[in-house]
């Protein structure tokens, strides 16, 4: 009996299987935003150790959203070719050496590895969607919401500890941004397992998922790039959001730690949304309503900011990381429940997060410049409420009841 036939056969071995998968899914999702997040409280001892200006702060954030823009249409086609589970492994390999090389030198490996570390990212940004798709078809929102609330979780407590880790342990910037390889090294370990996947396996998968069928031009479809739009203003929202905020509640009189402690709680207030939004969207006909609920927490959490009292600080945060946690949850939902099989969802996914995080590399670029322009975040922030509008616009689209080879 070869080893696939055995695992079919075998309930106890089946379920174990499945967890260890699940547990691999995980580690995978721990990394995809604490490297990134990290960044945010650390922007002002990062500038002032380098004497580089608030633009070129803020390429530290873009670097990695041009990563995902320019090698996410190619994660498909590597995956096709060598299986997700090698690639997705070679990815934990890249993003280790990336996070080494951000935190050893100068300036100059400090742009390198933060690069290095946006390709092995947008790796696990385009093909878990797929992944959970392929693997767990009835369980799309319950998946969802596991890696999206183990990305988040890990990526609020990187905000929060930078600064303790930086000034409280004596580490400096550089050591609380090398402090997250370690992790990413561990999750290699916890991915292994996946590597005995069958290659036999995985080709059959590839070929029905790429037959004549089940082809569509994503690029001819109207709701392919709704949905691309859509990931895209989040994603520059939510980026913009973790590489300023600090410096915008600093502006407003917020001390260098809360300033970060605050960033946190903005990210942990989405936890429970990412995972329960995910299995809500997943029973809707349509979500619509979730756009709109999305789009006014948007509206009430930017315009608080800008005009509201700042005893409600704290409510204004609060209330823009729950319009993160829907927006992000539907995003990712949206590749699965707008296409058909996992490979129309792996191109779907490689399509929004080419264009979308070239739409949202330009935010933290843009904004910190606005800033060095105006010296004031009023500017910026009515910039939030003008993105948050569109993000209504298209996510309506995104939200229809349709396919994408369907659309017109």
């Amino acid at each position: 009996m070869s080893h696939q036939e055995h695992i079919k056969s075998n309930p106890t071995v089946r379920k174990s299987a499945v967890w260890v998968l699940v547990v691999g899914i995980i580690f995978v999702a721990i990394n995809m935003r604490s490297s990134l997040t990290s960044v945010g409280p650390l922007v002002g001892l990062l500038r002032d150790d380098l004497h580089i200006s608030n633009t070129m702060a803020g390429m530290i954030t873009t670097l990695p959203l041009l990563a995902f823009a320019f090698f996410s249409p190619i994660v498909p086609k590597l995956a096709r070719r060598y299986g997700i589970e090698v690639v997705i492994f070679l990815s934990l390999i890249f993003l280790t050496l990336g996070i080494a090389l951000r935190s050893l030198f100068g300036s100059g490996t400090l742009y390198i590895g933060t690069a290095m570390l946006g390709l092995a990212i947008a790796v696990a940004n385009v093909l878990l969607p797929s992944l959970i798709k392929e693997k767990f078809p009835t369980r799309i929102g319950l998946m969802t919401g596991v890696y999206s609330i183990s990305m988040n979780l890990l990526g609020a407590i990187a905000s929060g500890v930078s600064i303790p880790i930086a000034i409280g342990l004596g580490f400096g910037w550089r050591g609380a941004f090398g402090i997250w390889g370690v992790l990413s090294f561990i999750s290699i370990l916890f991915w292994l397992p996946q590597m005995r996947a069958r290659k036999r396996e995985r080709e059959n998968i590839h070929q029905e998922a790429t037959s004549e069928r089940n082809h569509v031009n994503l690029w001819r479809s109207k709701l392919a790039w709704q949905v691309t739009l859509f990931m895209g203003l989040q994603s520059m929202v939510f980026y913009v959001l973790i590489a300023w905020l600090p410096e915008i509640l600093k502006h407003q009189g917020v001390s260098v730690d809360e300033s970060g402690w605050l960033l946190s709680i903005m990210q942990l207030a989405l936890l429970p949304v990412t995972f329960l939004v995910p299995i809500i969207a997943g029973r809707m006909a349509n979500q619509r309503l979730l756009v709109i609920i999305t789009t006014m927490l948007y509206f009430i959490g930017f315009l608080g900011l800008l005009y509201g009292s700042s005893q409600l600080l704290v409510l204004w945060i609060i209330v823009i990381g729950i319009g993160i946690g829907f927006a992000f949850s539907l995003s990712m939902m949206f590749f699965g429940l707008r296409t058909e099989t996992a490979q129309q969802a792996a191109e779907l996914s490689g399509m929004a997060q080419s264009i979308g995080y070239l739409l949202a590399a330009i935010g933290p670029t843009l904004f910190g410049y606005l800033y060095d322009v105006t010296n004031s975040w009023t500017i910026p922030l009515l910039a939030l409420v003008g993105a948050a509008t569109l993000i209504l616009i298209f996510g309506f689209g995104a939200a229809t009841d349709r396919y994408v080879e369907s659309s017109k």
